[in-house]
């Protein structure tokens, strides 16, 4: 196990134990002595109306939010609100599906009998990750999927995958995000059946992640199925783990709560040791957050705000 990784975990045992609630501060001890110098790496994609998503679903629009109703003295019905005229500015969503850039899939997309969006409980908010790399078999064959042999190589240098982590496979695909035609380009690299079952049977992760916008390249989506059928998530569409370290991360977890949705909009960013050669840390232009020299501006060709 990475010394870092041992240390944070060892960090937050000691707080479940109560060892730190002695200081009065409780987990508190562990941001200020874990947290709050760590790097910090988003993992997710901007969603934008031209990013790659499944033809089958169609594309999304942004539009600017518009009166639903006349306001006595400040706006009629249908008109778009603006900073000029109204002071502040909102905006529509038309989005085309739930399953759109950087996700997270509960079992309820493929089997309804199992929890939908907003009924994943809050323990998924913060995780141990792994990485594990398939970026140089990739190289030589861009649909190779994880293999339980490559699983067995990564604990063999890095020690045996925590149960309840999440699992992210590097394939470094998403480094051509947001070329639309990545939604149709095969073959695209995945994730082994095999694979799966030993992660979550084995070592009995909490879920695995991919960089493409599915688990693997088999005519029935094996692997999906087999999971969303089993009561498992899976993260898709993740994003920059070429700078996650391999073991010594913690991953959270955020995603809104539709009602009985069968996708996420989510978005995951690595809390990785202060070593980390990239990454943002903690520090005092986080708020106030910094004023741009370029203000938000519609751009009708772009179908967003842009600066």
């Amino acid at each position: 196990m990475n010394k870092n990784f041992a240390t944070i975990v060892f960090a937050l045992g000691l707080s479940a134990s109560g060892a730190h609630a002695q200081d009065g501060k409780g987990l508190w001890s562990v941001y200020d002595a874990s947290l709050k110098g760590a790097k910090y790496i988003d993992l997710t994609h901007v969603i934008a109306p031209d990013i790659p998503v499944w033809y089958g679903f169609g594309p999304s629009k942004f539009a600017r939010s518009k009166a639903g109703g006349d306001i006595e003295g400040f706006a009629k019905k249908g008109d778009e609100f603006t900073y000029e005229k109204h002071g502040f500015e909102a905006t529509h969503y038309d989005l085309a599906t739930d399953q759109l850039g950087t996700q997270l899939d509960p079992p309820a997309h493929w089997a309804p009998e199992y929890p939908s969006i907003d009924e994943l409980p809050p323990t998924y908010s913060l995780r141990p990750l792994a990485v594990i790399s398939i970026v140089d078999k990739v190289a030589s064959n861009a649909g190779y999927h994880l293999q339980v042999a490559d699983i067995g190589a990564f604990e063999k240098e890095h020690g045996r995958i925590p149960e309840g982590a999440v699992v992210f496979v590097r394939s470094d695909w998403s480094k051509d995000w947001p070329k639309p035609e990545l939604a149709t380009r095969k073959p695209f690299p995945g994730v082994s059946l095999d694979a799966l079952k030993f992660l979550h049977e084995q070592r009995h992760i909490l879920l695995h992640g991919h960089e493409p916008l599915d688990t693997d390249t088999t005519p029935t989506l094996e692997g999906e199925a087999w999971l969303m059928h089993n009561g498992y998530t899976q993260a898709e569409g993740v994003a920059n783990l070429d700078g996650v370290p391999a073991t010594g991360c913690l991953v959270t977890i955020g995603f809104p709560r539709f009602k009985g949705g069968t996708g996420g909009y989510a978005r995951y960013v690595a809390v990785c040791p202060p070593d980390t050669p990239v990454g943002t840390t903690i520090g005092a232009s986080d708020a106030p957050l910094p004023k741009s020299e370029k203000p938000l501006h519609w751009d009708a060709a772009a179908g967003t705000r842009v600066r």
